[in-house]
């Protein structure tokens, strides 16, 4: 029998069992996918079907494995286990899902056995008392229509304890472990629905005979890729996240959208792995081509360097081809050279920034300003919003900015504003926003031209005006046809604008993912003021796959009751943020003084080094701290004792091998098995200088407070496994009671 084309698919969560078969297995498996490709029937295959079913079928791999397939139609199947063959006849379960359309198998036996391990001993008291079942609130029409697998109700029913929960959700499909948690955290029917049923909903009736269409759906994740595979059998790492995105992302990543749209969800939810996902699908839909209509921009170098990476793991040389991966600074300061090509200014950050009004107004012998005060009001208010008079910043609004000055305290900012860039001129240096302001005035001027020479395009019938195209220097066009922006809420108002002008303003404009919860800077913007719209276009994630349960309270914690922005100027929320990961809750390590703190780190480490079962690759541990002398501290107390450490820069860690190191600031955007977050003290978070705003700028003061907990929210959420929070003297009082274990 010619089968050519046949389809083989693995379905998600079969591969997890592969993860865990012998090497030889695996290795069988790898080539029996590919015989099965070429020939289904092949008698060394010994292709069968289960006795008294009429669609799941057992193939040979191996002399003691088979691999269980549900035949879809002729020559399309997915495999949805790979068992020995002493376990074949198991109590197995298969169906389409009423809510979700997709296709779900459950091996009853091994569920039941899971839960079964986790029984609670038998009660000491004279009378048994009958365990509370955890869903007995709950009916089981009810938890149907949430999407919960009907053939585990039954088992549902006998959860009495958290660990039986737990060992039924390792084995049970997605959508049921989610609903299943998130009514054990005490949430509604009906927000259950809401927030964790309904976002993956079939769009149309479902037909639950119809296999073959519920395998088209998103809510069966599967792959068909040799390469997705091959990572899995040898190098027992499967980029699960290349190949598998939750029917929610992949809804977000292929819908059309007809102007600006927002992601946004807490850490660890995907949000990047929509994005570069987003980036993919865009790429896809371009016509054949050389050049780079799509760009994939974020805050800083670091970041992104590590998206250009993960688009190449994505997609490979073919899709990195057709985008640009740049940073936004390093894309501004780009627009600016070209169109000033003799200028040398050097670029500085806002820290060397401060540093040059501090020695301005030391100069000139000026004690009643606070340079941070100053360069906070040159950059937001007079750069922010391109004020370029005396009489203009007299004028301009200065919303958030907390302290009032008086009329007469204008001009003194504005002389001293003045006299500031003077400074900078001469010593051939500009800030970045001074970068950015001046690239999105040349972008937004761009802009005008193209729609100017549209304009009169039109006027006379559609011809382009050659002597026009040829007075601009060029034929006009955007740079871009969509961009894609990760970490959105730390992008200046400045760079907002540049962007807006680099693309059409057509569908699929702008696509931007982030969460203002982890805003690092002080770049607070409402869109709609720049000109981007996302009203209606705003979508949140909020399942979290990086971070356990126990670690996401305890980050929940830091944040307190503050309240956040959503770039558009409502309220950001992180209701329905949930993981189904499971770990030990952060440990403490209080100590007296910082000295002591740090060779109690040491110690942590070295016993995690003596032990086999707690030993991991240095590089898979962080440690995070509030300044950048206490790192250094850190490292040498580490190295007095053979630990290697390597600082995390900029651009990245300084080398390879060690323990990574650095402040807060760094790790965004990372991720690691287990986090040190050492220096959480009183008076070093927050710093004592915020604590002393707060009678002198109450506003001032709730902004920095605000961002010293997001950069405390940040480092805890950067955890796969572990927490362990360090301090001296007094605990922060961002801790709270579950992470200082004061009640």
């Amino acid at each position: 029998m010619n089968t050519s084309g046949v389809t083989l698919r693995l379905l998600d969560k079969a591969d997890k069992e592969i993860l865990r078969l012998p090497r030889t297995v695996k290795g069988a498996f790898f080539d029996f996918q590919h015989k099965f490709k070429e020939n289904p029937y092949t008698t060394t295959l010994k292709l069968q079907q289960l006795k008294g079913d009429s669609k799941l079928w057992s193939a040979r791999v191996g002399d003691d494995y088979r691999a269980l397939l549900l035949k879809l139609a002729e020559d399309d199947w997915l495999i949805v286990s790979v068992k020995h063959y002493e376990d074949l006849y198991d109590r197995l379960s298969y169906g389409v899902n009423q809510i979700t359309g997709g296709i779900e198998y459950v091996d009853l036996e091994v569920v039941e056995e899971s839960v079964l391990r986790r029984l609670p001993p038998p009660a000491a008291a004279a009378v048994p008392v009958k365990p509370q079942e955890l869903f007995a609130d709950w009916s089981d029409v009810q938890l149907s229509d949430l999407g919960v697998a009907e053939p585990l109700l039954p088992v549902i029913r006998a959860l009495t304890t958290v660990d039986q929960l737990l060992g039924l959700i390792e084995y049970a499909p997605q959508l049921t472990g989610e609903v299943l948690l998130a009514l054990f955290d005490g949430k509604s029917f009906v927000e259950v629905l809401d927030q964790v049923t309904t976002p993956v909903a079939a769009t149309e009736p479902v037909d639950t005979d119809d296999f073959q269409a519920a395998a088209q759906r998103p809510a069966t994740v599967v792959t068909t890729s040799d390469e997705a595979l091959r990572e899995a059998l040898e190098g027992g790492d499967f980029g699960r996240w290349k190949v598998f995105l939750h029917p929610t992302q992949a809804k977000l990543v292929e819908r059309r959208y007809s102007g600006p749209a927002r992601v946004g969800g807490g850490p660890g939810t995907g949000k990047t792995i929509v994005a570069l996902h987003r980036v993919r699908h865009l790429v896809r839909r371009l016509p054949p081509g050389r050049d780079k209509p799509v760009l994939l921009t974020t805050y800083n170098k670091n970041l992104a360097a590590d998206l250009r990476s993960r688009l190449l793991d994505l997609g490979g040389e073919e899709l990195v081809a057709r985008v640009d991966v740049s940073h936004v600074d390093q894309l501004a300061l780009r627009t600016v050279r070209e169109a000033e090509p003799g200028s040398s200014k050097r670029a500085i950050d806002d820290s060397q920034a401060v540093r040059e009004w501090r020695a301005l107004l030391d100069e000139l012998g000026e004690d009643g300003w606070d340079p941070e005060f100053l360069h906070d009001e040159w950059t937001q208010v007079i750069l922010g919003q391109a004020v370029a008079t005396r009489a203009d910043y007299f004028r301009a609004r200065r919303a958030g900015r907390g302290r009032s000055i008086t009329r007469g305290e204008r001009a003194e900012v504005w002389q001293l504003a003045e006299r500031f860039t003077q400074r900078l001129d001469r010593l051939g240096r500009q800030t970045w926003d001074q970068v950015a302001e001046r690239a999105a005035r040349l972008e937004i001027g761009r802009e005008q031209r193209i729609l100017s020479i549209a304009r009169q395009r039109e006027e006379v019938g559609g011809l382009d005006n050659i002597h026009l195209q040829d007075g601009s220097g060029g034929w006009l066009r955007y740079r871009y046809r969509h961009i894609v922006v990760d970490e959105a809420q730390d992008l200046r108002p400045a760079h907002w604008k540049m962007l807006r002008a680099m693309t059409p303003r057509e569908a699929d404009d702008l696509f931007l993912v982030g969460d203002t919860h982890q805003r690092i800077y002080k770049n607070q913007v409402t869109l709609g003021s720049l000109g981007i719209s996302i009203r209606g276009r705003s979508s949140k994630l909020s399942l979290n796959y990086r971070t356990t349960r126990q670690n996401l309270r305890s980050a929940l914690d830091v944040l307190g009751d503050t309240e956040y922005d959503d770039l558009d100027g409502s309220q950001e929320t992180l209701a329905g943020y949930r993981s189904v990961l499971s770990g030990r809750p952060p440990a403490r390590h209080p100590y007296p003084d910082w000295a002591q703190e740090r060779e109690g780190i040491t110690a942590l480490i070295k016993k995690w080094d003596e032990s086999p079962e707690l030993a991991i690759p240095h590089e898979q541990i962080a440690i995070c701290v509030p300044t950048n002398q206490m790192a250094t501290e850190v490292a040498g107390t580490l190295g007095q004792h053979g630990i290697r450490a390597v600082e995390i820069r900029a651009e990245g860690p300084s080398g390879d091998g060690g323990v990574h190191i650095g402040t807060m600031f760094r790790f965004k955007g990372l991720e690691y098995q287990r986090m040190i977050i050492a220096g959480v003290s009183d008076g070093l978070v927050p710093r004592d200088a915020v604590n002393q705003l707060r009678t002198s700028d109450p506003v001032r003061f709730r902004h920095e407070m605000q961002r010293a907990r997001s950069l405390l929210f940040v480092a805890v959420t950067r955890a796969r496994d572990s927490v362990d929070i360090f301090w001296h003297a007094t605990p922060s009082p961002f801790l709270g009671p579950s992470l200082t274990g004061h009640a």
